[in-house]
């Protein structure tokens, strides 16, 4: 067991207990390596099931949209700063929240890790910066560094926004780093490269709706895509309404995405998905001095008018 997990079992086991909360979110072991399940713990014995390792990506905050009681919920620095854009967007309040904050040092991606290892993995153990991974006949040991999710290699807010208690100290935030790399080399494409680029970025796309399930900023009782009056997009395969989805779908997180990379775990597909929603955070960074989810005592950039906005856009 890690200190992490003892730690949250411990304080998920004493709001239960003192009756502070009606559950716990977290996660539990998956039937499968590296495929963590969230976890509703609401009584002491199912808080036993609490889990904290480097395969606990999916990002929480998905989990209490909506919520009429009091939870507590397990929130790495990604989810807590998409609890703060729901508390902001009013889908639930501060009140109800107990936020228990994991210092995070970066979640562990199952497409690369699958990409480097040939034959079945049946277990992963974790210790300090190590990942052994073994399976039948054999046994690898990898650096966590080079296994890590492209998001959390690239993050700069690894500790929680906000919190009622830890489960460990605060770590080094990363500097130095560009999370944005991949955004510039795009932008220095010529129009008719770009279009080919992304064209050729959705083409397996299955329209499973696997990235909009994951990401806690899609809580609309009905998607944009499943409206019939009036219908936005077809249900086929064509590469409009392929284009459709992804476009729009970046477009309604604009100045609300924390780069979690849910998105791109859940793709069955290895989609990058996060592509179209960096280049929009970057934007609200550059233009409005804005990254989502920092504070709960300001509007997000597309939710506030200055006088003094760029207006280069306007033509």
């Amino acid at each position: 067991m890690t200190p992490y997990t003892a730690k949250i079992q411990e304080i998920a086991k004493r709001l239960l207990d003192e009756g502070k909360v009606e559950m716990v979110i977290g996660f539990r072991k998956g039937t499968l390596p590296m495929m963590n399940q969230p976890h509703y713990a609401a009584s002491l014995e199912s808080a036993n099931e609490l889990i904290w390792d480097s395969s606990c990506a999916l990002n929480l905050a998905n989990y209490v949209t909506d919520k009429k009681g009091t939870v507590a919920i397990v929130a790495k620095g990604c989810d807590s700063r998409n609890l703060v854009t729901h508390i902001i967007e009013n889908k639930i309040t501060r009140e109800q929240l107990h936020i228990i904050g994991v210092p995070c040092t970066g979640m562990i991606d199952r497409h690369k890790v699958n990409a480097m290892i040939e034959g079945e993995i049946t277990a992963i153990e974790e210790s300090g910066d190590s990942i052994k991974i073994s399976g039948n006949g054999f046994t690898k040991d990898l650096k966590k560094a080079d296994l890590l999710q492209e998001n959390c290699a690239g993050c700069t807010h690894r500790n929680p926004v906000i919190y009622d208690e830890l489960v460990g100290e605060l770590v080094p935030e990363q500097s130095g780093v560009d999370p944005y790399t991949s955004v510039r080399k795009v932008e220095s494409m010529s129009p008719e490269e770009k279009w080919a680029y992304f064209e050729d970025l959705i083409s397996n796309c299955i329209r499973c709706y696997a990235c909009r399930n994951a990401c806690p900023l899609c809580y609309c009782p009905t998607c944009f895509v499943d409206e019939s009056r009036p219908q936005w997009v077809g249900k086929s395969q064509d590469p409009a309404d392929v284009r459709t989805f992804h476009l729009l779908r970046a477009y309604h997180c604009a100045g609300r995405c924390t780069d979690c990379g849910a998105c791109e775990r859940a793709c069955p597909m290895g989609i990058k998905v996060r592509e179209f929603t960096k280049k929009l955070n970057k934007d609200c960074l550059e233009l409005y001095g804005w990254e989502a989810g920092l504070t709960i005592d300001a509007r997000p950039a597309l939710d506030t008018f200055k006088a003094d906005d760029p207006q280069d856009f306007i033509k």
